[in-house]
């Protein structure tokens, strides 16, 4: 699929913009991660950060960084199951999120309100496995199940932000994700992705369907 994000100067221009955005607020946010590992660790035994297998461009298996929401010992099987049903669109809800899911934290539950679990990605940015605007990282049993229509989200690197965030993020369904996902690639652009990170605060915000 032919896009901005085959050309070298757009590579260049966002690889640069990554850069030096997520040094600066990895920088920035140290007092900030130290008081979430602080909540954190206070409140329930185990690591302060969760390394989850996700799936990156051209469908490249990778670690991404998160504060960790959840218990210590809980079971994926369950959110396997769930977007087995959203893929299906047999439930529609906010994405990724099991209802009321008994394995996350109170802790957690504010973390994910305000997003703050995903900080620690800006690693997973300066390392190149993502980039700071692009599709969510993706778990790999959901990749096994893509419609083809869907694939062309693996293109690019996956984002801490992106167009979906932006749009109604958990208002919308799973496919509605996808093909916002899609729409990115097929009219990706330094300009847009600047619209995008500009829009990305409000939208945490307010909370618009926070995830």
């Amino acid at each position: 699929m032919a896009s901005a994000c085959d050309e070298p100067l757009y590579a260049l221009a966002k690889r640069t913009l990554d850069l030096v955005c997520a040094a600066v607020l990895l920088v920035a946010l140290l007092p900030v991660f130290a008081l979430v590992g602080l909540a954190i660790v206070l409140e329930s035994r185990g690591p302060v950060f969760y390394c989850a297998e996700r799936i990156g461009r051209f469908g490249r298996p990778f670690c991404v960084a998160k504060f960790r929401s959840m218990r210590a010992d809980a079971d994926p099987e369950a959110h396997a199951a769930f977007i087995g049903s959203l893929l299906r669109e047999e439930a529609r809800c906010a994405v990724y999120k099991v209802p009321d899911d008994p394995r996350i934290t109170r802790v957690g539950a504010f973390l994910r309100r305000t997003s703050l679990d995903e900080l620690p990605q800006l690693w997973n940015v300066l390392r190149g496995e993502m980039s700071l605007v692009g599709p969510r990282p993706d778990v790999p049993y959901a990749v096994a199940q893509y419609p083809d229509w869907v694939g062309p989200r693996l293109v690019v690197k996956p984002g801490i932000t992106g167009l979906w965030q932006v749009s109604g993020r958990s208002t919308l369904s799973l496919l509605d994700m996808y093909r916002l996902d899609v729409r990115y690639v097929q009219t990706a652009s330094l300009l847009g992705d600047l619209r995008i990170l500009v829009r990305t605060v409000p939208a945490v915000l307010s909370r618009t369907g926070a995830a």
